[in-house]
């Protein structure tokens, strides 16, 4: 049985792959620490749980609408209004099975066969192969490490074409962990209202910052730039609910009503218990969010000490998520080779910078627990000592 060109032309997670590696070998009893988990090391909150068990117990198992609870979507309203300054009426809202559905969604309803969408490098594996899997060609826009990965303007300009439909921006970015300041996010904004072309603003991270660093939703500089962009974003990092599934997005009201539509065909509504418990997290007690933020943020400082003493490496800070992009080309291998002999020799589970379009790099998750980063930061400090 042949399988069709479409998914033939996309290439499987990395990320999810060496993951699902290193659980294998923890599970046969392999000492190995992972600092490829792309998900936070903590539990859901008891009272997002509790809003999950208590719907399941009153018979809320049942459809919901295909774009999700009225309730749910109000709550993201007042989310959008409250955190990032944007009005949305409820026609604009959309709940997914996460935010990687809601982008997929945001690809199938604006691109177009032969389109290009723009992707600054290094990017987060699933956005070239969800905008292949639109139709549309891929176009990276190379991002230099010593400027902090931020988005080179002329160079920007230089890869439009008329054919450029959108352009991707994360603030802050998987696997980076860089942030664009508002400068860089206004030059953005006129150059795709100059140019006419639709942003797409994955602000899944904006909530895991450092540093004081402040998150700007590119769709909040004006009423038309709103007008031109889809924002994508979730519970997922935030409240530590990956495995909940439930990710929305906001659109100019046409393009919300054709994902509608979609989904309605595809997967129908995200799970019922699900968005019952992202209600509570949207709604309830957010100091959660930032008792974890604060962790994180002194695992970041954590790794940032002892990567800065190994000679050789170079580290750009981090102003959020919770990865660290380290540039291993003092070693003279590729990502690949590296991240090999990281998990058989040195027990330690990392990603390859190749998957992120940079081979010169590794990307380090900092979800793990202060004595997992101590001893699997020893473990690299020896293999990278022995090189």
């Amino acid at each position: 049985m042949n399988v069709s060109p479409r998914l033939r032309r996309i290439s499987p997670s990395l990320t999810l792959e060496i993951t699902s590696r290193a659980k294998a070998l923890q599970k046969a009893g392999v000492d190995i620490i992972n600092f490829a988990a792309g998900e936070p090391d903590f539990e859901t909150p008891e009272h997002i749980k509790a809003a999950a068990r208590s719907a399941i117990d009153r018979g809320k198992t049942h459809y919901t609408p295909a774009k999700g609870m009225p309730e749910l979507i109000e709550a993201v309203r007042e989310k959008f209004k409250r955190d990032n300054g944007l009005e949305y009426s409820a026609g604009q809202i959309i709940i997914s099975c996460g935010a990687k559905h809601s982008l997929y969604n945001a690809f199938q309803a604006i691109c177009r066969e032969g389109d290009e969408v723009i992707i600054p490098s290094p990017y987060w594996v699933t956005y070239p192969e969800q905008v292949r899997l639109s139709g549309a060609e891929p176009v990276f826009l190379e991002t230099a490490e010593e400027v902090g990965f931020r988005i080179d303007r002329e160079r920007l300009k230089s890869l439009i074409t008329p054919h450029t439909r959108a352009l991707i921006i994360s603030s802050p970015c998987n696997p980076t962990g860089c942030g664009y300041p508002r400068e860089d996010l206004e030059y953005i904004a006129d150059l795709a209202l100059k140019e006419d072309f639709i942003l797409i603003s994955d602000e899944i991270y904006e909530k895991l910052t450092y540093d004081n660093f402040q998150v700007i939703s590119i769709a909040s500089l004006s009423r038309e730039i709103q007008e031109r962009t889809i924002v994508i974003n979730g519970v997922s990092k935030s409240y530590a609910m990956t495995g909940w599934r439930i990710g929305y997005l906001a659109a100019p009201e046409e393009v919300a009503k054709a994902i509608s539509s979609f989904q309605s065909h595809s997967t129908s509504n995200p799970a019922t218990p699900s968005q019952f418990a992202a209600l509570a997290a949207l709604q309830g007690d957010q100091s959660c969010v930032e008792e974890m933020r604060k962790t994180f943020e002194e695992r970041r400082d954590l790794m940032m000490d002892r990567l800065s003493g190994i000679t050789g490496l170079a580290c750009q800070r981090p102003v959020g998520t919770f990865y660290v992009f380290p540039n291993i080309s003092f070693l003279n291998k590729s990502s690949r080779e590296i991240t090999a002999e990281l998990l058989n020799e040195a027990k330690i589970a990392v990603v390859p910078g190749i998957a992120f379009g940079r081979d010169t790099n590794i990307r380090m998750s900092f979800a793990a627990s202060a004595e997992s980063l101590g001893k699997g930061l020893d473990r690299f400090e020896e293999y990278a000592r022995r090189r």
